[in-house]
Protein backbone atom coordinates (compact mmCIF):
# COMPACT_ATOMS: atom_id res chain seq x y z
CA UNK A 1 0.00 0.00 0.00
CA UNK A 2 1.57 3.30 -0.55
CA UNK A 3 0.55 5.65 2.09
CA UNK A 4 0.36 9.43 2.02
CA UNK A 5 -1.18 11.97 4.94
CA UNK A 6 -4.97 12.82 4.87
CA UNK A 7 -5.68 15.32 7.12
CA UNK A 8 -8.95 15.97 8.73
CA UNK A 9 -8.99 19.11 11.26
CA UNK A 10 -6.35 18.68 13.80
CA UNK A 11 -5.41 15.05 13.02
CA UNK A 12 -3.99 13.12 10.14
CA UNK A 13 -5.90 9.64 10.09
CA UNK A 14 -2.98 7.85 8.61
CA UNK A 15 0.42 7.31 9.56
CA UNK A 16 3.55 5.97 7.59
CA UNK A 17 5.53 3.01 8.90
CA UNK A 18 8.67 3.91 7.25
CA UNK A 19 8.22 7.36 8.16
CA UNK A 20 7.96 6.62 12.02
CA UNK A 21 10.63 4.12 12.29
CA UNK A 22 12.84 6.94 10.59
CA UNK A 23 11.46 9.75 13.32
CA UNK A 24 11.86 7.21 16.31
CA UNK A 25 15.94 6.94 14.50
CA UNK A 26 16.28 10.18 14.90
CA UNK A 27 15.21 10.85 18.47
CA UNK A 28 17.96 7.89 19.56
CA UNK A 29 20.38 9.73 17.67
CA UNK A 30 19.89 12.92 19.67
CA UNK A 31 20.27 10.92 22.80
CA UNK A 32 22.64 8.99 22.19
CA UNK A 33 24.76 11.69 20.74
CA UNK A 34 24.65 13.59 24.25
CA UNK A 35 26.31 10.52 25.93
CA UNK A 36 25.47 8.56 28.76
CA UNK A 37 23.03 9.67 31.42
CA UNK A 38 25.01 9.10 34.67
CA UNK A 39 23.14 7.68 37.75
CA UNK A 40 20.18 7.32 35.67
CA UNK A 41 17.05 5.06 35.68
CA UNK A 42 17.62 1.14 35.07
CA UNK A 43 13.91 -0.02 34.99
CA UNK A 44 11.30 2.15 33.41
CA UNK A 45 7.63 2.10 33.15
CA UNK A 46 6.50 4.59 30.59
CA UNK A 47 2.34 4.95 30.96
CA UNK A 48 1.19 6.71 27.39
CA UNK A 49 4.33 5.47 26.02
CA UNK A 50 3.93 5.68 22.04
CA UNK A 51 3.81 9.46 21.02
CA UNK A 52 4.69 12.62 21.76
CA UNK A 53 6.44 13.28 25.17
CA UNK A 54 5.63 9.79 26.67
CA UNK A 55 7.64 8.31 24.10
CA UNK A 56 10.61 10.50 24.47
CA UNK A 57 10.59 9.64 27.87
CA UNK A 58 10.84 5.89 26.92
CA UNK A 59 13.71 7.09 24.07
CA UNK A 60 15.56 9.05 26.36
CA UNK A 61 15.66 6.69 29.37
CA UNK A 62 16.28 3.47 27.42
CA UNK A 63 19.18 5.06 24.91
CA UNK A 64 19.99 7.54 27.30
CA UNK A 65 20.65 5.35 30.23
CA UNK A 66 20.71 1.95 28.96
CA UNK A 67 17.46 1.38 30.75
CA UNK A 68 14.88 -1.54 30.51
CA UNK A 69 11.59 -0.17 29.77
CA UNK A 70 8.04 -1.61 30.05
CA UNK A 71 5.66 1.25 27.58
CA UNK A 72 1.63 1.26 28.08
CA UNK A 73 -0.52 2.77 25.28
CA UNK A 74 -4.08 1.88 23.66
CA UNK A 75 -2.94 2.11 19.68
CA UNK A 76 -5.08 0.78 16.33
CA UNK A 77 -3.02 -2.03 14.59
CA UNK A 78 -2.79 -2.22 10.66
CA UNK A 79 -4.36 -3.85 8.04
CA UNK A 80 -3.88 -4.65 4.82
CA UNK A 81 -5.61 -1.80 3.48
CA UNK A 82 -5.47 0.22 6.59
CA UNK A 83 -2.51 2.09 8.21
CA UNK A 84 -2.16 1.53 11.96
CA UNK A 85 -1.90 4.29 14.11
CA UNK A 86 1.66 6.45 14.32
CA UNK A 87 1.74 5.11 17.82
CA UNK A 88 1.97 1.57 16.56
CA UNK A 89 4.45 2.48 14.44
CA UNK A 90 6.51 4.03 16.61
CA UNK A 91 6.09 1.31 19.48
CA UNK A 92 7.16 -1.56 16.75
CA UNK A 93 9.75 0.98 15.64
CA UNK A 94 11.36 1.72 19.10
CA UNK A 95 11.00 -2.31 20.29
CA UNK A 96 13.12 -2.70 16.72
CA UNK A 97 15.89 -0.29 18.13
CA UNK A 98 16.14 -1.66 22.03
CA UNK A 99 16.69 -5.30 20.76
CA UNK A 100 19.40 -4.58 18.14
CA UNK A 101 20.79 -2.16 21.22
CA UNK A 102 20.70 -5.22 23.45
CA UNK A 103 17.99 -3.46 25.84
CA UNK A 104 15.19 -5.07 27.27
CA UNK A 105 11.65 -3.71 25.89
CA UNK A 106 8.03 -4.93 26.35
CA UNK A 107 5.11 -2.95 25.00
CA UNK A 108 1.40 -3.57 26.64
CA UNK A 109 -1.64 -2.20 23.94
CA UNK A 110 -4.87 -1.74 26.10
CA UNK A 111 -6.81 0.89 27.76
CA UNK A 112 -3.97 1.83 31.11
CA UNK A 113 -7.45 3.33 32.79
CA UNK A 114 -8.34 0.22 33.09
CA UNK A 115 -7.66 -2.66 36.44
CA UNK A 116 -6.65 -5.52 34.18
CA UNK A 117 -4.32 -3.61 32.15
CA UNK A 118 -2.65 -2.47 35.41
CA UNK A 119 -2.29 -6.02 36.52
CA UNK A 120 -0.82 -7.20 33.25
CA UNK A 121 1.81 -4.90 33.01
CA UNK A 122 2.43 -5.62 37.31
CA UNK A 123 2.68 -8.90 36.73
CA UNK A 124 5.60 -8.44 33.77
CA UNK A 125 7.33 -6.23 36.08
CA UNK A 126 7.23 -8.48 38.69
CA UNK A 127 8.51 -11.75 36.15
CA UNK A 128 10.99 -9.48 33.97
CA UNK A 129 12.24 -6.58 36.07
CA UNK A 130 11.14 -7.18 39.97
CA UNK A 131 11.11 -3.47 40.31
CA UNK A 132 11.10 -0.35 38.32
CA UNK A 133 13.28 3.12 39.35
CA UNK A 134 11.10 4.90 37.55
CA UNK A 135 7.20 5.38 36.19
CA UNK A 136 6.58 7.83 33.68
CA UNK A 137 2.88 9.34 33.57
CA UNK A 138 1.80 11.07 30.40
CA UNK A 139 -1.56 9.79 29.18
CA UNK A 140 -3.48 12.16 27.07
CA UNK A 141 -7.28 10.63 26.28
CA UNK A 142 -10.44 13.07 25.26
CA UNK A 143 -12.25 10.10 27.35
CA UNK A 144 -11.78 7.61 30.48
CA UNK A 145 -13.83 4.72 32.00
CA UNK A 146 -13.92 4.53 35.73
CA UNK A 147 -12.51 1.05 36.53
CA UNK A 148 -14.91 0.87 39.29
CA UNK A 149 -18.32 2.18 38.46
CA UNK A 150 -18.15 2.29 34.75
CA UNK A 151 -19.10 5.21 33.86
CA UNK A 152 -17.35 7.39 30.87
CA UNK A 153 -15.72 10.73 31.36
CA UNK A 154 -15.24 12.73 28.66
CA UNK A 155 -13.14 16.05 28.51
CA UNK A 156 -14.25 19.02 26.85
CA UNK A 157 -11.21 22.02 26.17
CA UNK A 158 -13.50 25.14 27.42
CA UNK A 159 -12.83 28.65 29.15
CA UNK A 160 -14.28 28.79 32.99
CA UNK A 161 -16.62 31.13 33.81
CA UNK A 162 -17.08 33.38 30.95
CA UNK A 163 -16.57 33.31 26.70
CA UNK A 164 -13.09 33.80 25.40
CA UNK A 165 -11.94 35.10 22.15
CA UNK A 166 -9.03 35.36 20.83
CA UNK A 167 -6.45 34.62 17.45
CA UNK A 168 -6.86 31.26 16.44
CA UNK A 169 -4.86 29.45 13.44
CA UNK A 170 -6.47 27.72 10.86
CA UNK A 171 -3.72 24.76 10.45
CA UNK A 172 -5.09 23.98 7.40
CA UNK A 173 -5.20 26.93 5.32
CA UNK A 174 -2.78 28.89 7.22
CA UNK A 175 -5.54 31.70 7.81
CA UNK A 176 -5.18 33.30 11.05
CA UNK A 177 -8.65 34.10 12.27
CA UNK A 178 -10.86 34.62 15.66
CA UNK A 179 -12.26 31.85 17.56
CA UNK A 180 -15.21 32.29 19.95
CA UNK A 181 -14.99 28.92 22.46
CA UNK A 182 -18.08 28.89 24.60
CA UNK A 183 -17.73 28.51 28.86
CA UNK A 184 -17.42 25.09 30.40
CA UNK A 185 -21.09 23.90 31.51
CA UNK A 186 -22.75 21.26 33.72
CA UNK A 187 -20.64 18.85 35.13
CA UNK A 188 -17.82 19.59 32.62
CA UNK A 189 -15.07 20.29 34.82
CA UNK A 190 -15.63 17.21 37.22
CA UNK A 191 -15.83 15.32 33.72
CA UNK A 192 -12.68 16.42 32.44
CA UNK A 193 -10.75 16.49 36.11
CA UNK A 194 -11.81 12.85 35.96
CA UNK A 195 -10.00 12.37 32.84
CA UNK A 196 -7.30 14.36 32.29
CA UNK A 197 -6.38 14.69 36.63
CA UNK A 198 -4.54 12.77 39.16
CA UNK A 199 -6.84 9.90 40.11
CA UNK A 200 -5.58 7.58 37.66
CA UNK A 201 -1.72 8.63 38.44
CA UNK A 202 -2.60 7.98 41.91
CA UNK A 203 -4.34 4.84 41.02
CA UNK A 204 -1.19 3.80 38.97
CA UNK A 205 0.47 4.18 42.15
CA UNK A 206 -1.60 2.72 44.61
CA UNK A 207 -1.36 -0.29 42.50
CA UNK A 208 2.67 -0.41 41.90
CA UNK A 209 3.06 0.32 45.57
CA UNK A 210 0.84 -2.33 46.79
CA UNK A 211 2.48 -4.80 44.63
CA UNK A 212 5.89 -4.07 46.18
CA UNK A 213 6.94 -3.56 42.53
CA UNK A 214 8.42 0.09 43.31
CA UNK A 215 12.28 0.42 43.81
CA UNK A 216 13.92 2.34 47.19
CA UNK A 217 14.15 5.95 45.87
CA UNK A 218 11.76 5.04 42.99
CA UNK A 219 10.58 8.47 40.85
CA UNK A 220 7.09 9.05 39.15
CA UNK A 221 6.88 12.23 37.11
CA UNK A 222 3.89 13.16 35.52
CA UNK A 223 3.59 16.16 32.80
CA UNK A 224 1.88 19.66 32.36
CA UNK A 225 1.44 22.94 30.70
CA UNK A 226 1.42 26.60 31.67
CA UNK A 227 1.95 29.13 29.16
CA UNK A 228 1.84 32.62 28.57
CA UNK A 229 -1.02 34.51 29.87
CA UNK A 230 -2.66 35.16 25.89
CA UNK A 231 -3.66 31.11 26.81
CA UNK A 232 -4.47 30.91 29.98
CA UNK A 233 -8.43 31.46 29.36
CA UNK A 234 -8.23 28.62 27.22
CA UNK A 235 -5.41 26.47 29.13
CA UNK A 236 -4.15 27.24 32.88
CA UNK A 237 -7.69 28.49 33.45
CA UNK A 238 -9.56 26.29 31.52
CA UNK A 239 -10.94 22.88 32.04
CA UNK A 240 -7.85 21.71 31.42
CA UNK A 241 -5.53 23.87 33.76
CA UNK A 242 -8.24 22.39 36.27
CA UNK A 243 -7.60 18.97 35.70
CA UNK A 244 -3.27 20.11 36.00
CA UNK A 245 -4.46 21.53 39.10
CA UNK A 246 -5.66 18.16 40.33
CA UNK A 247 -2.61 16.77 39.16
CA UNK A 248 -0.55 18.81 41.57
CA UNK A 249 -2.91 18.28 44.39
CA UNK A 250 -1.87 14.06 43.45
CA UNK A 251 1.50 15.12 43.70
CA UNK A 252 1.71 15.90 46.90
CA UNK A 253 -0.10 13.00 48.08
CA UNK A 254 1.97 10.56 45.99
CA UNK A 255 4.88 12.33 47.86
CA UNK A 256 3.69 11.65 50.80
CA UNK A 257 2.87 8.02 50.02
CA UNK A 258 6.43 7.32 48.66
CA UNK A 259 8.10 8.78 51.12
CA UNK A 260 8.53 5.13 53.14
CA UNK A 261 10.81 4.11 49.91
CA UNK A 262 12.86 7.84 49.88
CA UNK A 263 10.80 7.75 47.13
CA UNK A 264 9.50 11.28 44.90
CA UNK A 265 6.59 12.50 42.79
CA UNK A 266 7.13 15.56 40.05
CA UNK A 267 4.72 17.11 38.20
CA UNK A 268 7.05 18.60 34.98
CA UNK A 269 5.74 21.50 33.24
CA UNK A 270 7.20 21.09 29.52
CA UNK A 271 7.69 23.59 26.61
CA UNK A 272 4.60 23.83 24.31
CA UNK A 273 5.24 21.60 21.20
CA UNK A 274 3.41 20.18 18.10
CA UNK A 275 1.64 16.79 19.64
CA UNK A 276 -0.96 14.88 18.65
CA UNK A 277 -2.40 16.93 21.81
CA UNK A 278 -2.01 20.05 21.73
CA UNK A 279 -2.92 20.32 17.84
CA UNK A 280 -6.38 20.08 19.40
CA UNK A 281 -6.46 22.97 21.51
CA UNK A 282 -7.61 26.33 20.19
CA UNK A 283 -5.46 28.98 19.69
CA UNK A 284 -2.41 27.54 20.93
CA UNK A 285 -1.08 26.43 17.49
CA UNK A 286 -1.32 30.46 16.70
CA UNK A 287 1.45 30.78 19.81
CA UNK A 288 3.32 27.70 19.08
CA UNK A 289 3.96 28.78 15.37
CA UNK A 290 4.88 32.39 16.45
CA UNK A 291 7.21 30.51 19.60
CA UNK A 292 8.84 28.43 16.99
CA UNK A 293 10.13 31.13 15.60
CA UNK A 294 11.25 33.12 18.11
CA UNK A 295 12.95 29.93 19.60
CA UNK A 296 14.88 29.43 16.42
CA UNK A 297 16.26 32.77 15.74
CA UNK A 298 17.46 32.38 19.77
CA UNK A 299 19.14 28.59 19.05
CA UNK A 300 17.10 27.94 22.38
CA UNK A 301 14.06 25.36 20.34
CA UNK A 302 13.38 22.04 21.55
CA UNK A 303 11.55 19.13 20.76
CA UNK A 304 10.52 16.52 22.81
CA UNK A 305 13.29 14.31 22.56
CA UNK A 306 15.19 17.50 23.79
CA UNK A 307 12.87 18.15 26.62
CA UNK A 308 12.96 14.72 27.93
CA UNK A 309 16.65 14.23 27.25
CA UNK A 310 17.02 17.42 29.52
CA UNK A 311 14.77 16.57 32.25
CA UNK A 312 16.50 13.02 33.07
CA UNK A 313 19.71 13.75 32.13
CA UNK A 314 19.94 17.57 34.31
CA UNK A 315 16.85 17.81 36.54
CA UNK A 316 16.11 14.17 37.78
CA UNK A 317 19.42 12.31 37.99
CA UNK A 318 21.80 14.85 38.40
CA UNK A 319 20.76 15.97 42.02
CA UNK A 320 19.55 19.58 40.55
CA UNK A 321 15.71 19.29 39.50
CA UNK A 322 15.40 23.01 40.14
CA UNK A 323 11.40 23.03 41.76
CA UNK A 324 9.65 26.40 41.57
CA UNK A 325 7.98 27.86 44.11
CA UNK A 326 4.93 25.04 43.80
CA UNK A 327 7.15 22.54 43.58
CA UNK A 328 7.04 21.51 40.24
CA UNK A 329 10.21 21.00 37.32
CA UNK A 330 10.14 23.67 34.79
CA UNK A 331 11.67 22.57 31.11
CA UNK A 332 9.28 24.84 29.91
CA UNK A 333 11.81 27.39 31.30
CA UNK A 334 13.67 28.60 27.86
CA UNK A 335 10.37 29.39 26.43
CA UNK A 336 9.28 31.07 29.58
CA UNK A 337 12.29 33.59 28.93
CA UNK A 338 10.80 37.25 28.97
CA UNK A 339 12.63 38.12 26.41
CA UNK A 340 11.44 35.19 24.52
CA UNK A 341 8.17 35.77 25.25
CA UNK A 342 8.27 39.81 24.94
CA UNK A 343 8.83 39.16 21.71
CA UNK A 344 5.81 36.53 21.23
CA UNK A 345 3.53 38.69 22.77
CA UNK A 346 4.27 41.34 20.72
CA UNK A 347 4.03 39.54 17.17
CA UNK A 348 0.60 38.47 18.66
CA UNK A 349 -0.95 41.78 19.27
CA UNK A 350 0.37 42.17 15.24
CA UNK A 351 0.19 38.86 13.52
CA UNK A 352 -3.01 38.23 10.94
CA UNK A 353 -3.19 35.75 7.63
CA UNK A 354 -1.34 38.45 5.40
CA UNK A 355 2.23 38.88 7.57
CA UNK A 356 1.74 35.54 9.31
CA UNK A 357 4.43 33.87 7.13
CA UNK A 358 7.10 36.15 8.07
CA UNK A 359 6.42 36.71 11.83
CA UNK A 360 5.56 33.27 12.28
CA UNK A 361 7.40 29.58 11.37
CA UNK A 362 3.97 27.67 9.82
CA UNK A 363 6.54 25.61 7.71
CA UNK A 364 8.11 24.90 10.95
CA UNK A 365 4.72 23.93 12.65
CA UNK A 366 3.50 21.35 9.30
CA UNK A 367 6.20 19.43 9.41
CA UNK A 368 6.51 18.99 13.13
CA UNK A 369 2.47 17.66 12.51
CA UNK A 370 3.78 15.48 9.71
CA UNK A 371 6.51 13.87 11.21
CA UNK A 372 4.25 12.32 14.21
CA UNK A 373 2.62 10.30 11.71
CA UNK A 374 5.65 9.69 9.84
CA UNK A 375 5.70 12.05 7.22
CA UNK A 376 8.46 14.39 6.02
CA UNK A 377 11.46 12.66 6.32
CA UNK A 378 14.38 12.60 4.75
CA UNK A 379 15.30 9.17 3.13
CA UNK A 380 11.89 7.82 3.30
CA UNK A 381 10.66 6.82 -0.24
CA UNK A 382 6.98 7.91 -0.02
CA UNK A 383 6.27 6.78 -3.51
CA UNK A 384 6.88 2.69 -2.68
CA UNK A 385 4.56 0.28 -1.34
CA UNK A 386 4.78 -0.48 1.82
CA UNK A 387 3.34 -3.15 4.61
CA UNK A 388 0.99 -1.74 6.75
CA UNK A 389 -0.09 -4.25 9.16
CA UNK A 390 3.31 -5.10 10.97
CA UNK A 391 3.32 -6.23 14.23
CA UNK A 392 5.05 -5.36 17.27
CA UNK A 393 7.51 -7.98 18.62
CA UNK A 394 6.81 -7.78 21.89
CA UNK A 395 2.82 -8.52 21.63
CA UNK A 396 3.61 -10.81 18.75
CA UNK A 397 5.01 -13.46 21.24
Amino acid sequence: MIIAPKIRGFICTTAHPEGCAKHVAEQIAVVKSRGLIENGPKRVLVIGSSTGYGLSSRIAAAFGANAATIGVAFERPGEADRPATAGWYNTRAFEQEAAAAGLYARSFNGDAFSDAVKKEVIDAVKADLGQVDLVIYSLASPRRTDPKTGEVYKSVLKPVGESYTNKNLNTTTGVVNEITIEPAEGDDICQTIAVMGGEDWELWTDALLEAGVLAEGCQTVAYSYIGPSMTWPIYKNGTIGKAKEDLERVQRLLDEKLAPLHGKAWVSVNKALVTQASSAIPVVPLYISLLYKVMKDEGTHEDTIEQMDRLLRDRLYKGNPQPDEAGRIRVDDWEMKPQVQDIVAERWAQVDTENFQQLGDFAGYQSSFLRLFGFGLAGVDYSADTDTAVGIPSLDK
